[in-house]
């Protein structure tokens, strides 16, 4: 059974989440992990979620505020042992119910080229992509989505 608990980027389980998430795009982004990697502070991220499985702590994901009306999902991470089960949907749209709760209307994201099962899983919960934003603007291997969310 899959329980979640909202928490902040103080939580240790999700710490040990994403030092596993930044092995993980390290080997995937190579030379470029650096660029991607100062984007991804997890200092003072206020809104968290981790899922766990029975008690091990197996998928986290984030939201932080980006603009007005919007929050940037962040973090967004599935140990290997448990992929392809439904767990990241789940923390999804968790963050999105959070959101809402918080009052942004929108979310934005980005990934990169070499995450496919990452641009599948937010295709599948209704994201689309859209012109890369901010620090990925002109940045080849970033691929940014954005979704509205449901009133």
């Amino acid at each position: 059974m899959i329980t979640l608990i909202r928490t902040n980027s103080e939580h240790s389980d999700f710490r040990s989440l994403v030092t596993l998430l930044d092995r993980d795009l390290h080997q995937r982004d190579g030379d470029e992990h650096a660029f991607y990697a100062q984007f991804n502070k997890i200092d003072a991220i206020a809104h968290v979620i981790v899922a766990y499985a029975d008690d091990t702590p197996v998928a986290c994901g984030a939201i932080k505020a980006f603009a007005e009306d919007t929050v940037e999902v962040k973090r967004m991470f599935v140990h290997p042992d448990f992929r392809s089960q439904g767990i990241a949907s789940l923390v999804l749209k968790n963050l999105e119910i959070w959101a809402k709760e918080l009052g942004f209307a929108v979310c934005v994201l980005e990934t990169g080229k070499r995450q496919p099962e990452a641009i599948r899983l937010y295709e599948k919960n209704g994201y689309t992509r859209t012109p890369n934003y901010g620090q990925y603007i002109g940045v080849e291997n970033s691929v940014c989505f954005r979704k509205i969310l449901e009133a």
